[in-house]
């Protein structure tokens, strides 16, 4: 199964209220694993950069001044995505900027049924515990001493691994394994209503065996079981 896990980096928090996406990061997993293949891309959001969101994730006007548009980078972006599951922290937001910046452009939105919450995951697998991707990664063993500033790559590597141990960590073998042995099962079963009866083959050897079996026994020169 192909599934993307991404993140944002943005100038604030609401798209309605003029907030643009700045940064956007994407890793491919199949089947639970990494498989190299990555899209990442900033982009000018065509204003200022307020100082509270540059101290989250370090993006300056600067910085971005050069950066292509979002629409010049949307179809890169939905040609990797294809139709995969989306697995997010806080996914809402996200799809939120994700649709605002696809509708600017005049495009169709990512379906909310593609949408994989990471919060709501961690909300069942650890109730009443911090659900803050810092948090689940301390929780997991997660090495983020690399992690200086929010990035949307850094922090979508960090959460493939999380996401991983949310859905049961090593066990995703086990869970691969059981399902080739119902497979298996399944076969082995088919195979057997198909199979046609056939009766029994005696074992036994004939009375006229018998006695052509002992008569090449008597014609045998010193037998080593005679000795």
């Amino acid at each position: 199964m192909r599934e993307i896990i991404f993140d944002t980096e943005t100038t604030g928090f609401d798209p309605k209220s003029g907030d643009r996406m700045v940064e956007i990061g994407c890793i491919e997993m199949v089947n639970r694993v990494l498989t190299g293949r990555t899209y990442h891309a900033y982009f000018n959001p065509e204003r200022l950069m307020p100082a509270e969101a540059e101290a989250v994730h370090g993006l300056s006007d600067a910085f971005l001044a050069d950066k292509p548009l979002f629409s010049a980078c949307a179809q890169d972006f939905l040609d990797f995505i294809q139709d995969s599951p989306m697995v997010a922290h806080n996914a809402a937001f996200d799809f939120n900027f994700i649709n605002a910046e696809l509708a600017l452009c005049g495009l169709p939105a990512v379906s909310r049924d593609r949408m994989v919450d990471t919060v709501a995951l961690a909300k069942v697998r650890h109730p009443g515990a911090k659900l803050s991707l810092d948090a689940l990664c301390t929780r997991y063993g997660i090495d983020r001493s690399h992690r200086t500033k929010h990035g949307a790559l850094l922090d979508s590597e960090l959460l493939a691994q999380v996401y991983v141990e949310l859905r049961g960590g090593r066990q995703i073998g086990l869970e691969l394994a059981a399902e080739l042995t119902e497979i298996v099962t399944e076969i082995k079963v088919l195979n057997t209503k198909n199979r046609i009866f056939r009766q029994p083959r005696p074992h036994a050897a004939s009375e006229a065996e018998l006695v052509a079996h002992a008569a090449f026994l008597e014609s045998v020169d010193t037998p080593l079981w005679g000795s």
